[in-house]
């Protein structure tokens, strides 16, 4: 039996016990249906070859080839990570298209005697919903933003805001970057289909009777592209901008940015490409000072001849909405929950306007 799909929320009210996608590890690794398990029926090395085989020689080769390959592959499966599956799993499998590589898997799982169910139409389903709730729809809740200049612990005060009740989306964290030169993270970022299905989900699971919060970002996050209307949104919402002294905000980077500091090659790395923009002997003291490990003076510096008219810049060409402005003496660790309390009470007080 195969379900169809209409929301992104469904799956997971659906109640299956797991989501196995059978396509091969590549199709995977670009994009699937969150929490899917990859357990393929054909890898990518031979889904080439089956495909080859279609177009080169013919249709009923290629099925033939491809039957006993999946079947190798499911034994595999069968006798790994689904050995230990009780006689009540319920699977829901999917591929591409919803066609034979799930249905193949489906009838042996079925055979078995599990209740799996198939996805009408595959993965493009999904991802039919995933582009519709970003390109077609509204943003479903009225969006605030929380802005403030590079340094001012803007991610780390979204997550004390969630604590406080307040419903937010960490953007960075769905692109698995801090939105900088320097905030790559380990394990690199989603793919382009991938951050948009993080985030459609993100969007799905809000509660559109109060306002989101997500932080301000440009209309990249690394590679990851906003999609347009999300953008607008949050170029047209009201703003609440934390303030705090270059001193602290240095020292705030230097405490977030400490994995990359860690790693003098890789800092000289990320400071070397900003050479296009900037002048040699200012690359070369900002190389000095990271080789010396004087983090704090290289971070004021980055950020006063380098993110602050930046931003400043780009806040002019987006004509953003004017902020109210928090200020912040402080962002120790100590510091930022009252902070936060500040931030999500003016939260609440938007959203009662």
């Amino acid at each position: 039996m195969a379900v169809i799909l209409t929301s992104l929320t469904q799956v997971a009210a659906l109640g299956f016990d797991d989501i196995i996608d059978v396509r091969a590890p590549a199709e995977w690794a670009e994009d699937h249906i969150p929490g899917a398990l990859n357990l393929p029926v054909l890898d990518d090395a031979e889904r080439a070859r089956v495909g080859t085989i279609y177009k080169r020689e013919s249709p009923f080769r290629a099925r033939k080839v491809g039957a006993a390959l999946v079947a190798r592959n499911a034994a595999a499966h069968l006798e790994g990570p689904l050995a230990d599956k009780p006689g009540g799993w319920r699977p829901l499998v999917y591929c591409w298209r919803g066609g034979q590589r799930s249905g193949s898997f489906a009838s042996i799982l079925s055979q078995i005697g599990w209740r799996v169910e198939t996805v009408a139409g595959g993965y493009k389903t999904y991802r039919s919903l995933v582009v519709q709730a970003l390109y077609d729809a509204p943003v479903p809740s009225r969006v605030i933003v929380l802005d403030g200049n590079t340094g001012t612990a803007k991610t780390e005060l979204l997550a004390l805001m969630a604590e406080r009740g307040v419903q937010v989306i960490d953007l960075e964290g769905l692109a698995n970057h801090r939105g900088s030169l320097f905030g790559a993270r380990a394990g690199g970022q989603p793919s382009q289909k991938g951050f948009e299905s993080r985030l459609a989900m993100a969007l799905a699971a809000l509660d559109t009777a109060r306002p989101v919060v997500v932080e301000a970002e440009s209309s990249r996050i690394g590679s990851c592209r906003m999609p347009p209307r999300l953008w607008r949104a949050m170029v047209a919402a009201p703003r609440l901008a934390v303030s705090a002294p270059m001193a602290a905000r240095a020292a705030y980077l230097a405490r977030a940015y400490a994995d990359l500091t860690a790693d003098p090659a890789e800092l000289a790395g990320v400071i070397n490409r900003l050479r296009p923009m900037q002048a040699a002997e200012t690359i070369d003291r900002w190389l000095a000072l990271a080789a010396t490990r004087h983090f704090e003076p290289l971070a004021a510096e980055l950020m006063a001849l380098h993110y602050d008219p930046r931003y400043t810049r780009q806040r002019s060409l987006t004509r953003a909405q004017p902020a109210t402005v928090i200020e912040a003496p402080s962002l120790t660790a100590a510091a930022l929950p009252a902070v936060a309390d500040e931030l999500a009470d003016l939260v609440k007080r938007l959203a009662g306007s």
